[in-house]
Parts: structure tokens; C-alpha cells; sequence
């Protein structure tokens, strides 16, 4: 039963509509439903005016800590900025009915911003593309924790070219959760996530292409699988190609939700390039049956996740020779260039500026049979920028570049999911991985 529930779809027409009819119906008795005895106008004239008060306080507080202070990293839509608005109604509204009193209105009152915050919370996700279900909402990690033991040398004879699938072969990828740990930068990293294919689930797999997902900020190590479907877009990849596919690690390189080390080491923030870059390099190539060379190694990311796919992609050809960045930025960055510097780099502007994506392949030009995937949402305009001027730097660098725009879509995960749809077949062709047509 409770399996069931957390299984429930939030972001389809079925649990919306009613929601936000519910929320709309409360809200409006609230509001009117005094007007019926003319000593009470006055009281419905107030709570109508804390309403619109409410809503323009919302979209200043919006504004002020999206656009101002860019305290999320964001671009807010239009969307999200009405429902913010409708929240910061309704709570000023409640605020007014608890005063006026009568134990009516006060329930009713409570009931519908209880509604409408839930609406908001419901509409916000929808815009963002996050939550699918309530399962999702709740759990951090849902997949089941597994100890994957190192491998022998003869474990890996097999090639791609000489795979043939076998008749017990799963028909589905796995996801596991596991633990990376820091042995030699001590970064406090939560559990990784890997997917395999159904080919490295028999008992010889093959030598398989490895990719590298990296969530955005906040975030944590199952979102690509969770709310951007990964596993989903490489299994139907798989049950095409005689389960062939990617394994798939997907390191911690936070160490926390709201933590930013911006992928590199700092005395202050932690060893994150060490912890991915050779912790997690060393994982991969010891317990898991990866081909070698920078040719079946690829990195991806999503917003603060792809600066940090670009950073170790660029600084380390010799390990990554493809990469899918899904909204980067710029440089990596925790508050304003200034604070950054700081942070990683003892205050030198100039150790700060080299970290870039775009001076480090300046630095390491020319690259040779390296790819990079670029994508953003055509409403994202500050990666949009973002992203041209990277692929500007790329091309001179030498690299081979593809460009993917989401259509209609931000900074968000309805972006994630249309990107990797349309860019990974380029990116797993790139990987040694045979064609395919069209998107996953």
C-alpha cells in the first residue's frame, strides 16, 4: 500500500487539476464569501488587498534573490515567478483572516493556504522538471546499496567488436548504489550511483565505454537517474543494440546538497578534482569491466555538474576524450568571481581565472578526436551565452562540437532530459558504441 502511494504520480493532469481547483475555490470563498452581509465588505476589501500585497512582496523577494543576489544559480520563468506569487498571497491572506477572527473563516483560511502552497509547490516542480513522483520527492537514494568486489585481469577479454549476447542476458540495465570512498582525497563524498547494462550483467561482459554523470548544485548523485532518466534513455539504447551500453558512475562531487567545492582542491572546500579525477577513476578502472583509453571514457553533467565535466574533460584529455555539458557555466563559481577566488584559490584572481573551461583548453590546444556535446533550454538566455562562448573556445581548440537547444524549456530538467535524449546517440557513437538513428 504505502509502495503504492509513494508511487503516485505529481506532475500529471490527474492529481494537478484537482489540486488547483481545490486551491482556487478555498481561496475565492476566503476572499468573498463575507460579502453576503454588508457589515463584512470592508473585510473582504482587506483580505483582497493583503492578497495582491502578498503577491507583490513575492515577486520582490523573487526577484531580489533570483535576479539581484542570484542566490540559486537561476533564471526564474514567468511560471515559477506566479506561483511564488500565489504562495506569498496566500499566506498574507491567512495572516489577515487570523486577525479578523471567527472560527470559520480561520479554518477555511488555513485549509486554503494549504492548498495554494501546495499548488505552488506542485506548479514549480512542473516548471522544473524535478520530481516525478512522490517517491521521488521523499527519497534521496532510492537504489539498493551493493559492494562491487575488484575484478581479475582475466575478467576483461572481451571486446565490443566481439560481444555476442548471450540467451540468459538481462533485458533491462541495474542501478546500484555504491561506495566510492576517498582514499587519497579524503573528501567526504556520499554514495555514489551506477548503472549497468544488461552486457555487463552475465557472467563475461565485454569491455565496455564508460560515462562519468555528474548532478548540478544542489544536488545529489541519483539525480541524472532519478529525475533525468538516464537509465531510462540507455535501456531502450540497449535493448536495440544487443544490450551494449555505457556503464555509468555517477560520483558525489558535492559531499552535500548545498555544498559547492567547484570540482577543484582548496584547503577550504575539499579535494573534489582528486576525489573524481583519481578516487573515482581508480574505482571505476578497478571494480568495473570499462574499456581503457580516453576513447571509450566520456563525462557528462548538468548546470554546476557540467562546469566540472568541462573542467575535467579539458584538463585531463588523456582520460575523457568525449563530454556532454548540459547548461555550464562560464568557470566554476560559488557567489561572485571575488568570493570564489577566495574560497579555492587563496584569493589569486588569476589561479581563478586559469581554472576555467575556456583558458584550460587554450592551455592544452590542440585536441585530438575530442568531442564535446553542448546543450541549453532556448528561455535559459544566461547559458545560452554561457554555452556559445564555450563552444567559440572549443572549436579554436581544435575539438569537434555539436550543439543541442531544448526547445521551450530553462534551466531545468525538462532540458536534462531532452539533451541527453538527442545528444547521446553522438556521444555513444563517439564512446566505440555502434550508431543510432533519431533520439533515444
Amino acid at each position: 500500500m504505502l509502495h503504492e502511494l509513494l508511487r503516485i504520480p505529481i506532475t500529471g493532469a490527474s492529481l494537478l487539476v484537482p489540486v488547483y481547483v481545490l486551491a482556487a475555490v478555498l481561496a475565492a470563498w476566503v476572499v468573498v464569501g463575507p460579502v453576503h452581509e454588508r457589515r463584512r465588505l470592508r473585510r473582504a476589501a482587506v483580505r483582497l488587498g493583503a492578497a495582491v500585497v502578498g503577491a507583490l512582496v513575492g515577486l520582490g523577494v523573487v526577484w531580489w534573490t533570483g535576479d539581484v543576489q542570484d542566490d540559486f544559480g537561476v533564471q526564474f520563468t514567468p511560471v515559477t515567478r506566479m506561483w511564488v506569487a500565489f504562495a506569498f498571497a496566500a499566506a498574507a491572506l491567512l495572516l489577515v483572516v487570523l486577525v479578523q477572527g471567527g472560527w470559520l473563516a480561520r479554518v477555511l483560511a488555513v485549509a486554503a493556504a494549504g492548498a495554494v502552497v501546495l499548488s505552488a509547490g506542485l506548479g514549480v516542480n512542473v516548471d522544473f522538471g524535478f520530481y516525478k513522483d512522490v517517491e521521488q520527492a521523499v527519497a534521496t537514494n532510492p537504489y539498493p546499496t551493493r559492494v562491487l568486489p575488484a575484478l581479475h585481469s582475466t575478467e576483461r577479454d572481451v571486446s565490443v567488436a566481439d560481444w555476442h549476447a548471450p540467451a540468459d542476458m538481462p533485458r533491462t540495465g541495474e542501478t546500484l548504489s555504491v561506495r566510492i570512498p576517498g582514499t587519497v582525497s579524503h573528501f567526504r563524498a556520499r554514495d555514489a550511483v551506477v548503472w549497468l547494462p544488461p552486457a555487463a550483467r552475465v557472467a563475461d561482459p565485454p569491455r565496455l565505454p564508460v560515462l562519468v554523470a555528474l548532478s548540478g548544485q544542489p544536488g545529489q548523485p541519483a539525480d541524472m537517474f532519478q529525475t533525468g532518466d538516464l537509465g531510462g534513455f540507455l535501456d531502450r539504447y540497449a535493448a536495440a543494440h544487443d544490450g551494449l551500453a555505457p556503464i555509468v558512475v555517477s560520483p558525489d562531487q558535492l559531499g552535500a546538497p548545498n555544498r559547492n567545492p567547484m570540482c577543484v582542491d582548496s584547503r577550504r572546500l575539499g579535494r573534489s578534482a582528486t576525489y573524481v579525477m583519481t578516487d573515482t577513476v581508480r574505482w571505476i578502472d578497478h571494480h568495473l569491466p570499462v574499456a581503457t583509453g580516453p576513447g571509450a571514457w566520456g563525462v557528462l553533467g548538468f548546470s554546476q555538474g557540467a562546469t566540472c565535466a568541462e573542467q575535467f574533460s579539458t584538463a585531463h584529455p588523456e582520460v575523457f576524450g568525449t563530454a556532454l555539458a548540459i547548461s555550464s557555466e562560464l568557470a566554476p563559481v560559488t557567489g561572485s568571481a571575488r568570493q570564489s577566488a577566495a574560497l579555492a584559490f587563496g584569493g589569486s584572481t588569476s589561479a581563478y581565472r586559469a581554472a576555467a573551461p575556456s583558458a584550460i583548453m587554450a592551455a592544452h590546444a590542440p585536441y585530438r578526436d575530442h568531442l564535446t556535446v553542448f546543450g541549453y533550454g532556448q528561455d535559459d538566455a544566461p547559458y545560452k551565452a554561457s554555452t556559445e562562448a564555450l563552444r567559440a573556445a572549443a572549436v579554436r581548440a581544435g575539438m569537434q562540437t555539436q550543439v543541442i537547444v531544448s526547445p521551450g524549456s530553462a534551466h531545468d530538467w525538462n532540458t536534462v532530459r531532452y539533451v541527453l535524449a538527442n545528444g547521446l546517440p553522438t556521444v555513444l557513437s563517439h564512446l566505440g558504441l555502434p550508431q543510432t538513428e533519431g533520439a533515444l
